[in-house]
């Protein structure tokens, strides 16, 4: 994977923790940056965790799927891009809040929720030769810093620009299942 394709996804992985975060400061009368940075460092660990747990997944079922690997990643990174979209359509009263609360709890369970997807990915990427771990690594730096600023500029910014965001990034993780899977189609 060339360090473009790394960068789209590991910003693409990050925009549901963006979003969450940006809730979180739309919530929060002027976060305090010690809060804003717990919450990107929770999200961050849980987003560079749940595609190794991913990958491993992947790699044990990769020999029996190995001739189809492209189309699975290009399914998976299709469902996970195109869920983003739809999640984006949905009416604000519609969409997931799970950004408000304050505990500790609430902080993590929002932060594996929105890594689900990370996991997905973690999977299809298990099929290619790709190093998991600069590319975890990379989710994880992203959404860390993605989301320390989504808390601090959410009491800025409100959630109209959220949702452009999930948008661009769901449509960016499509582009890469469609890559991935023109690259192999071409390949032989």
């Amino acid at each position: 994977m060339s360090p473009f394709s790394i960068a789209v996804l590991a910003m693409g992985m990050s925009i549901d923790a963006l979003l969450a975060s940006l809730g979180r400061g739309a919530g929060t009368s002027r976060p305090r940056l010690a809060e804003a940075l717990r919450t990107g460092m929770v999200f961050g660990v849980v987003e560079t965790i749940t595609p190794l747990l991913g990958w491993a997944a992947g790699i044990v079922a990769s020999k029996h799927v190995e001739r189809i690997d492209h189309w699975i990643a290009f399914l998976l990174l299709g469902v996970v891009g195109g869920r983003m979209v739809l999640h984006s359509l949905k009416p604000a009263a519609e969409r997931e809040d799970a950004a408000r609360g304050r505990s500790w709890w609430v902080l993590l369970a929002t932060a594996v929720g929105t890594s689900i997807d990370a996991m997905a990915v973690g999977v299809s990427l298990a099929f290619l030769q790709v190093n998991i771990v600069v590319i975890a690594c990379a989710i994880g730096f992203a959404t860390f810093v993605m989301s320390t600023g989504g808390m601090m500029a959410g009491n800025l910014i409100g959630t109209a620009f959220g949702r452009w965001a999930e948008r661009l990034g769901g449509l960016a993780l499509m582009a890469l299942g469609t890559s991935i899977l023109v690259s192999h189609l071409s390949n032989g």
